[in-house]
């Protein structure tokens, strides 16, 4: 099969001839239809600091992915060949405390998918049928194949109760810009997004958001001032990792406010603990999906209602053949445009 190959650490994938995955006898084989790009690819193709000490290589990166099962091992009860499927991309240990106690999203030694086991960027996917999500007819393969940031978002969304409340997101990078979606679908009485792109901003109006501010020459205190709300913001989400994005955030929460964390900081930053103390402000860490509470959240959502598959489909700026993989990575790069998608259809 071909597939996006990392034969060695350093930089740079290869689109080459690899062997076939194996299909043990508790997974699926399937055949890729869709990938999603994520941050985390951008990370490993440029081989940084982060992939350096986090992925190992030789390795097929890539885990947001949308195909048909092919294959199932002979232990396999709840998977069939010709399921259009994606899947969970954390393959968790099953003997943990975390994982004992159904908290499977707490594993401690979570392996991931296209990092640490071969991935999604090639023709074909072996993945345990446990980790398979199998999608309804309403589901295209391109929105399948951004469940996985989706699940991100809905996992930051629903991390605390959203109905009537006013939410602040900052970073309208993809997953950024699909909670503005979620948290307008749940309930949330007003949203308001924060970047520092004029572009993702404007998404962000069409998904649903009541302001966005450009946080580069704007203040977020004129945004809640102009939709006449006279405490601060009851929930944050802080999806970009930028250094004064929680700083400014807590500067806006009401008294009692609750964040939720999925941006990963890329530097050390100073945080005004007295405020987080004396105004009882909750942090809450997200990282990936709940296992499988989010999953089943997603889906219930989009199957029932077309206005949100259609905000969320709206966040992918374009797919491109897997062939011309180089151009879809660039574009990623850009940050300022939506996601991005590989059609593994077109080699």
């Amino acid at each position: 099969m071909r597939a996006l190959f990392k034969p060695e650490p350093g930089p740079g994938f290869t689109l080459s001839e690899v062997p076939d995955p194996q299909c043990g006898p508790d997974e699926v084989v399937i055949r890729v239809m869709r990938t999603g790009i994520c941050g985390t690819d951008l990370h490993i193709l440029d081989w940084d600091a982060w992939a350096a000490s986090n992925v190992d290589a030789p390795l097929i990166a890539g885990h947001e992915f949308y195909g048909e099962v092919v294959e199932i091992g002979e232990q396999v009860r709840d998977v069939r060949v010709g399921d259009r499927v994606s899947g969970e991309g954390h393959i968790v240990c099953g003997t943990c405390r975390n994982c004992r106690a159904g908290r499977r999203q707490m594993c401690i030694r979570t392996k991931g998918l296209g990092l640490h086991r071969d991935g999604a960027f090639a023709e074909f996917l072996s993945l345990p049928a446990s980790n398979v999500w199998v999608h309804s007819d309403t589901i295209t393969p391109e929105l399948g194949a951004i469940f996985d940031p989706l699940g991100n978002a809905v996992h930051t969304a629903l991390a605390f109760p959203l109905v009537g409340e006013d939410v602040l997101v900052s970073g309208c990078g993809p997953i950024g810009l699909m909670s503005i979606a979620v948290a307008r679908h749940v309930g949330a009485r007003y949203v308001v997004a924060t970047d520092i792109s004029d572009a993702r901003l404007e998404i962000a109006r069409g998904l649903g958001a009541h302001a966005a501010v450009n946080v580069a020459r704007e203040a977020i205190g004129d945004a809640q001032q102009a939709l006449g709300m006279r405490e601060g913001f009851d929930i944050g989400f802080e999806m970009s990792g930028a250094s004064a994005a929680l700083p400014g955030m807590l500067e806006n929460m009401n008294h009692g406010g609750r964040i939720a964390m999925l941006g990963l900081p890329t530097e050390e930053f100073a945080v005004d603990w007295a405020k987080v103390v004396t105004h009882m402000i909750t942090l809450k860490g997200i990282y990936g999906r709940e296992m499988f509470e989010t999953w089943n959240a997603m889906a219930a959502m989009l199957e029932t209602s077309e206005q949100l598959r259609e905000r969320i489909t709206s966040v992918i700026a374009d797919t491109i053949p897997a062939r011309d993989w180089e151009q879809g990575f660039q574009a990623a790069k850009s940050a300022t445009t939506g996601k991005i998608i590989l059609d593994w259809t077109e080699l």
